[in-house]
């Protein structure tokens, strides 16, 4: 079970951080430290939300997440040593995805749960945060039997209005353990009905409200690039194998 301060006694930041937050937040991930966040309301989780908190350290964005007045939080943060704080409850409506769309969803809050790395954005992620969200993970689709292909960044879901986590952010290592889709060896041949990229874009998931952020987006998740432009044949046979691995994952 989480680690909990008894009644009365708080360390140092987490003090000035309870205060007016009421009771601690439930939920069964060992060795989170505890930090109420009062932003959040009833849901139901069927999808996973990693963010960079775009910080030079965990202070700034523990302060953020637990403001009244900025109306923003996230179920957890990950520091770069590995701590993991739990601002809300695993069963309440975070605040985290804002404007989103993935695959039909256009309320992502109310479906997921959000993770907060503590990353600028323009750094790699150190191996004990990895760790420590990979664990995260692990416990997070046991408990919700969240599909395979629901584990998504935020620039996937906000695409043109969000780019996190960024392109240094390891997918692929994410996916070999079972969180998110992936592919390595695309099809040599088109198939018929997702061989126009953007009808791929749309099978996998996102928003073609703004094609080129679309696009955009999916590069830096399976390519780990940020670049424009019509999509290479390489990048169309890469986004009909995730199709592909889509269907067969039975993503819904």
């Amino acid at each position: 079970m989480i680690s909990r301060l008894a009644p009365g006694v708080c360390l140092g930041f987490a003090c000035v951080l309870l205060a007016g937050c009421g009771g601690f937040p439930t939920g069964p991930e060992e060795g989170a430290i505890a930090v109420p966040s009062p932003n959040h309301n009833a849901r139901r989780p069927n999808f996973v939300i990693i963010h960079d908190t775009t910080n030079d350290s965990v202070e700034p964005a523990l302060r953020t997440l637990t403001d009244p007045a900025r109306k923003v939080s996230s179920h957890y943060l990950i520091g770069r040593d590995g701590t993991l704080y739990q601002l809300v409850d695993e069963e309440r409506r975070a605040w985290h995805a804002g404007a989103s769309w993935w695959g039909g969803n256009t309320d992502l809050n109310s479906a997921s749960i959000g993770i907060e790395l503590d990353n600028t954005g323009a750094e790699p992620y150190p191996e004990a945060q990895i760790v420590r969200l990979l664990e995260l993970l692990k416990g997070l689709k046991e408990r919700y039997r969240i599909p395979t292909g629901n584990f998504l960044g935020h620039g996937d879901v906000a695409p043109g209005r969000k780019v996190d986590p960024s392109r240094y952010f390891p997918w692929q290592r994410l996916a070999s353990a079972g969180f998110g889709l992936w592919c390595d060896e695309p099809p040599l041949t088109p198939i018929p009905d997702v061989s126009d990229p953007l009808v791929a874009l749309q099978a996998i998931g996102y928003d073609l409200t703004n094609p080129a952020a679309a696009m955009a987006a999916f590069r830096r998740h399976y390519l780990g690039i940020d670049a424009e432009g019509a999509a290479s044949e390489a990048e169309r046979r890469l986004l009909q194998c995730l199709v592909i691995a889509k269907r067969n994952s039975g993503t819904v």
